[in-house]
């Protein structure tokens, strides 16, 4: 029974990339709302994955499982061809993707050291799948229009996050939420960013309606509650502290009375709501096992261990080799004490960073390249915040400062920005800020033409 429906989720998935694409993409062609929508669920993907996975191998602790397509890769080709067909020549390579290409390609060249080349091919095809929609984002998001219809988007998607959170966690009694997220870190990253956009767009917006401005008091406090109730101890503070940024920023580009109306209401239900949680929270606190630090720090030290070796030059292990290399006959665990030696199905984790995943797989300069490619955008980023101010759009910037630095920051702790959910979302940020850049400079041309 389970190989009949495994076999028809393939039938079916084939069926909706052979016939959905074309169709798709001969719908968004004559109608704008359907092209919309495409674009819209190019986003609600990266919450809501929907996929297979060929050449599976789910039981193994590696950070990309298979070669995996999604929903979100076939909304992708359908914006794709419409924007191939729409802006023809006049589409160009982001600002920036050169940092990319240089980390990407450093990956590659670790390659060499892996023992489990297949594993290192399933990452790959995720990098290369999450190029394909930066630049597909990228060169789509030609208008002011197309980022207010992203708002939008993140207004539907922080709805249905909050959603899965409050089933999972009144519903089904579970005690940390993830939502629709394969971990409840994955969660917290994913709703810093859309909550800090959320609340840069509360209190920069000029002109916001009443109804306008409860809606989004309401969406900024979903993503809020979505955060608390992941029980994410390093969470919980850098929301706090991307949140505290945005609105300093935001204070610092203006002071007015309805911006200290907004922030005073704010607090005012954020101290409700987490004296709602307190209990939860502090016994999150109370409870965290000492286990975890132990272990988190001797697999930092396996990691470094990798990253030094120099039987391997200095490359790593190999691009997605973290997992296997943790554990015997690999010499790099040999600190780490098991629970039963003779268990040979007792397995080490990956490290809980991505910096030292990345410097253990793939040498340290590869990581001083994605260190480059990350910072790239936030110093773009904070360009974007002084080149549109007073416009609408720079709320978007304004609260990318934060949302960009508190995730940056989880990530020494996580090495959840390789998850293929938080992955595609860090892409959709770089596009966007690359596409501001690409905006500001079409507008200059148009002034200097007139």
């Amino acid at each position: 029974m389970t190989e009949a429906l495994s076999s028809i989720k393939y039938i079916v998935f084939f069926l909706v990339m052979l016939v959905g694409v074309p169709l798709g993409y001969s719908f968004a062609l004559k109608y704008d709302k359907v092209e919309r929508a495409i674009f819209f669920l190019m986003v609600f993907f990266t919450a809501k994955m929907e996929d297979i996975n060929f050449v599976s191998r789910e039981t193994e602790r590696i950070t990309s499982k298979g070669f995996e397509i999604g929903m979100v890769d076939i909304c992708t080709m359908i914006i794709f061809l419409v924007v191939l067909h729409k802006n023809g020549a006049k589409n160009s390579m982001p600002r920036g993707a050169v940092w990319y290409f240089v980390y990407f390609g450093l990956s590659i060249v670790s390659i060499v050291n892996a023992d489990f080349f297949l594993y290192s091919m399933f990452e790959v095809w995720t990098m290369t799948k999450m190029f394909f929609y930066f630049w597909t984002i990228y060169n789509y998001v030609d208008t002011e229009k197309k980022y207010f219809d992203f708002l939008k988007g993140v207004a539907a998607i922080t709805i249905y996050v909050f959603y899965e959170v409050i089933k999972q966690k009144y519903f089904d009694g579970k005690f940390q939420t993830a939502g629709p997220f394969p971990h409840q870190n994955s969660l917290v990253m994913y709703m810093i960013i859309f909550g800090t956009i959320s609340f840069s767009y509360l209190v920069n917006k000029v002109d916001l309606s009443v109804d306008k401005l409860i809606v989004w008091i309401m969406i900024f406090g979903m993503a809020s509650v979505s955060v608390i109730s992941s029980l994410s101890r390093a969470g919980l503070a850098l929301y706090g502290f991307a949140i505290v940024i945005v609105l300093g920023l935001s204070l610092m580009n203006g002071l007015q009375i309805k911006k200290i109306a907004i922030t005073i209401f704010l607090v005012i239900m954020s101290l409700a709501v987490v004296a709602r949680a307190w209990n939860s929270i502090s016994e999150r606190f109370r409870t965290a096992p000492e286990e975890s630090a132990l272990v988190r720090v001797a697999l930092a030290q396996a990691a470094v261990k990798m990253a030094n070796d120099e039987k391997l030059h200095y490359m790593g292990v190999g691009l997605n080799n973290f997992g296997k290399a943790i554990n015997p006959p690999y010499p790099y665990s040999s600190h780490i004490e098991m629970n039963d030696e003779e268990d040979e199905d007792e397995k080490n984790g990956l490290v809980e960073t991505i910096y030292l995943m990345i410097a253990a797989e793939s040498g340290w300069h590869t990581l001083v390249f994605f260190f480059i490619f990350l910072f790239y955008y936030y110093f773009l980023n904070l360009v974007n915040v002084f080149r549109y101010r007073g416009q609408d759009l720079q709320f978007l910037a304004i609260g990318l400062v934060g949302g960009l630095l508190a995730i940056y920051i989880e990530s020494g702790l996580e090495w959840v920005l390789k998850q293929t959910n938080n992955f595609y979302q860090l892409m959709l940020i770089f596009a966007l800020i690359a596409g501001m850049d690409k905006l500001h400079k079409l507008k200059q041309e148009r002034r200097e033409i007139r």
